[in-house]
């Protein structure tokens, strides 16, 4: 078998992104938004698709096909049939193009070779199964919708995939979260996860309420009371009869939240849970494998993922780290590989720092550009540990940029920012200065994974911080323990990522705790950073104590007279700061 070289896109509905197999192996992989600095960017992944080649070491001309992560004509025909009876403007019809992700492919990309086109549950599939390093599995996605499916059962074996049995739109356990995520006054496709981080405050008394919303009329198949969803309104997702049903009106963005809608988000948590459980039951059923790979945006509720892997039949688990569809892209490139002749196995996914890099070399020129003081530590590695770890230690918050950028939504130790988990005032600290969110948000702690056992209730790696567990650690751990006295761990290992695990050694020897409160480097509303220019913006607009970028450290105490102009230089915003990304700038 030749060279092969095949590039993954999955785009136009959120969270774009773009990937390369070369020859079989996961050499990079992107989100647009980190690029773009829109956040959820849909476009065509431009920005990320050149990142990819350049890490490649390609040139367009190389690349044998791109693998594309749904039908277009399938979902045309599915949104075409949806608005029938709903009289929808003719300028709505008119974006309906099955033929834009071709064009765009073409006329965006400049790309003339060949496109292979995959079923979207298909590649969520794909995406899971052939990165996990399982021989065989079982297989469950659970989404909002793709063509016509919401969520698929089957399994995988070698080199293929199996859809056994699925359920159709508009019946979809996606769509029923994201109906109550926007009750309950958040962004729908964005905000789900906070309505996960409310549950534990409230008690799933409306449970019922909730069931009458969604049932289960036989093994595997779930069903939407549709009385109670409107889905082709533009302002909402539910109908009048939902606050009548819920007991309540719908809250609006931004007030208060009390006990009512924390009691929702708990009823929700909880129908969501044993409907997830019950699928999990159904499909181990179906094929009997004790190993199960999960995909899909429901994938990323830790919470019922932890649940299936206590409670369910299964003895090993995977959920891919961009399991929403982001991670398509991934699952595409796999499935055009496997139809190679003679394709060699795919890696398992051990780590997923896929995306950009930077150099100190890099480092220096923007910091000498913007006339920002920093300590250089380049060849004294041990003393930046040690530093970065006695400002922790002193209760500084620490925002951590260090080599390739994650894949996914996580911030796993390459763009983090970090704070002492013991220390009881650095949660609400971190939610109301730093990142500007809602204060009931919890942060995840990252710990050794050597460690991992002795601090929470876990017997295996959690590296991609996509299950939560019960804290059982002897140190007191606020910033870190949720309310139900649960947290979204992730262990950490010098394998896959030596000086994150260094720091957190070195922050081991200096307090006792191997633990750091380690959450996404950004603030409200915006992606994660990718660049040195979008770590010191996010550093200069927030209350970030000190900034390590690669082997420099800044703190601002030490930045004196010149911060306030400094300031002010990066009021604006990053997207005024840097235009079309890493590369313009270096």
């Amino acid at each position: 078998m030749g060279n092969k070289n095949i590039v993954g896109i999955s785009a136009q509905f959120h969270d774009s992104a773009c990937c390369v197999l070369k020859n079989g192996k996961l050499v990079a992989a992107a989100q647009e938004e980190r690029f773009s600095r829109l956040k959820h960017d849909s476009r065509i992944p431009r920005l990320a698709f050149r990142f990819c080649l350049e890490e490649a070491g390609l040139d367009i001309a190389q690349i044998s096909c791109i693998a594309y992560y749904e039908n277009p004509q399938r979902k045309a025909a599915r949104q075409i049939w949806t608005l029938l009876d709903n009289n929808p403007p003719f300028d709505l019809l008119l974006r309906i193009d099955p033929g834009r992700a071709e064009h765009e492919i073409r006329t965006c990309l400049g790309y003339e070779g060949e496109i292979r086109w995959f079923e979207h549950h298909q590649t969520h599939a794909a995406s899971s199964f052939f990165y996990s390093g399982f021989a065989e599995a079982a297989i469950m996605t659970m989404d909002g919708v793709g063509e016509w499916k919401t969520g698929i059962y089957g399994y995988g074996c070698g080199r293929q995939i199996a859809c056994v049995d699925s359920v159709s739109f508009p019946h979809s356990l996606g769509l029923l979260y994201s109906t109550i995520t926007d009750y309950l006054g958040f962004s729908v496709n964005d905000s789900e996860y906070k309505v996960m981080g409310l549950a534990p405050y409230g008690r799933p008394i409306y449970a019922d309420r909730i069931r009458r919303m969604v049932d289960m009329p036989q093994p595997g198949q779930y069903r939407l009371n549709l009385k109670y969803f409107d889905f082709q309104r533009a302002d909402r997702m539910y109908s009048d009869e939902l606050p009548e049903l819920l007991g309540g009106s719908a809250r609006a963005s931004g007030s208060p939240i009390c006990q009512f809608h924390q009691d929702i988000a708990s009823s929700l948590q909880t129908v969501l849970e044993e409907i997830v459980l019950a699928g999990a039951e159904y499909v181990h059923g179906l094929c009997g494998y004790d190993a199960l790979c999960l995909a899909g945006g429901v994938a990323l509720n830790c919470v019922a993922n932890r649940r299936i892997h206590k409670d369910g039949p299964f003895k090993r688990m995977f959920v891919q780290p961009a399991a929403s569809d982001a991670g398509c892209a991934l699952g595409a490139a796999a499935l055009a590989w496997y139809e190679e002749e003679g394709a060699s196995p795919i890696a398992p996914m051990q780590h997923d720092f896929l995306g950009p890099a930077f150099t100190s070399a890099d480092v220096l020129r923007i910091l000498g550009a913007c006339g920002v003081p920093a300590s250089d530590f380049r060849g004294r590695e041990k003393e930046l540990l040690h530093t970065t770890a006695d400002l922790l230690a002193q209760g500084m918050v620490v925002g951590w940029m260090q080599g390739r950028m994650e894949f996914g939504p996580r911030s796993l130790g390459a763009r983090s920012i970090l704070a002492d988990p013991r220390r009881p005032e650095m949660r609400d600290r971190i939610n109301a200065l730093i990142k500007q969110r809602e204060g009931f948000r919890p942060f995840a702690p990252a710990v050794l994974a050597s460690k991992a056992s002795t601090h929470f209730d876990v017997n295996y790696d959690l590296p991609f911080m996509l299950e939560t567990c019960q804290v059982t650690s002897s140190l007191q751990l606020p910033a870190v323990r949720h309310v139900d006295g649960s947290a979204r761990v992730q262990t950490v290992s010098d394998s896959t990522n030596p000086r994150f695990a260094a720091l957190l050694e070195a922050f081991d020897r200096r307090t006792g705790c191997p633990i750091l409160l380690n959450t996404s480097f950004n603030m409200s509303d915006e992606p994660i950073v990718c660049s040195p220019a979008d770590a010191l913006v996010c550093f200069f607009r927030s209350e970030i104590d000190a900034l390590v970028l690669e082997d420099f450290l800044i703190e601002r105490r030490n930045i004196g007279e010149t911060f306030p102009l400094l300031q002010r230089s990066f009021e604006t915003g990053p997207t005024n700061i840097v235009s079309d990304r890493v590369y313009a700038m270096f």
